[in-house]
């Protein structure tokens, strides 16, 4: 009876080890695992609204603008977004011949895609939008904005004017076809100057060129050779840019 015992010992010993080493040597293996969570996005951004003359005296639908400001009109103060480009145009009394919409990021953020393209959805819901005649503007933060919002969604847009800004060259070639196809269809003026001390005017040069290498059709880049980094004031002062803009639709 006293080895029976020692024999079920050794046994249930010799399994245990045995264990032991298999999970051992699988533990050193590359396993393959899933992960499923749902992750939820709040976002939250003021923003300006400029609507056409005519918007109450018609039912026709418009064409619309989102301007994205730079990284000094960053807050919760919707003046600060007037400081520069169409919203401070539009303060200034000019008339426009689509709807505005110029969003305030954040302090200390940056511009998020999802952000405003929720913007975006949520003034198509609201307004009468003309959802093939959507343009949009930014610049030095906001042109980095506009670089990555059309980059992510050239679908959702006819027509971008990035200002000193840049972008992540590499995702564009991997997008997918769908996305690289709307980008050979989407229409690209950016804008620079040539001693931009802030934003190099290499960082539009290599998003033109990436634009360029994945199709793109419809763009140009436009050097101001004494400009600094304000690139944007002689930009937003020409009409022949809105002009340009309302040629485009998808």
């Amino acid at each position: 009876m006293i080895i029976n015992i020692m024999k079920t010992g050794l046994l249930i010993s010799m399994l245990t080890l045995a264990t032991m080493m298999s999970y051992g040597q699988n533990n050193q293996m590359n396993q393959r695992l899933q992960f499923s969570t749902t992750i939820e996005k709040k976002v939250q951004l003021g923003y300006l609204l400029y609507l056409p003359e005519d918007y109450s005296k018609s039912d026709k639908k418009f064409p619309l603008m989102i301007f994205l400001h730079g990284a000094g009109e960053r807050g919760t103060n919707l003046d600060a977004v007037e400081v520069h480009g169409p919203p401070k145009l539009v303060k200034s009394g000019k008339k426009f011949p689509f709807i505005l919409v110029s969003p305030q990021c954040p302090p200390n953020e940056h511009w998020d895609v999802d952000a405003v393209i929720a913007l975006l959805d949520h003034i198509i819901k609201n307004y009468r939008v003309d959802t093939n005649r959507v343009y949009l503007t930014g610049l030095s933060m906001g042109g980095y904005g506009t670089w990555a919002v059309a980059s992510r969604y050239p679908e959702r847009f006819a027509a971008i004017i990035p200002i000193c800004g840049g972008g992540n060259t590499i995702e564009i070639p991997m997008a997918s076809r769908s996305k690289r196809d709307a980008i050979k269809t989407l229409g690209v003026w950016a804008f620079h100057g040539a001693k931009d001390p802030v934003v190099p005017m290499a960082e539009s040069e290599k998003m033109v060129k990436t634009f360029k290498m994945v199709g793109c059709q419809d763009v140009k880049l436009t050097i101001y050779p004494e400009a600094q980094h304000d690139a944007w004031t002689e930009t937003y002062n020409n009409d022949e840019i809105y002009d340009w803009l309302l040629k485009h639709s998808r």
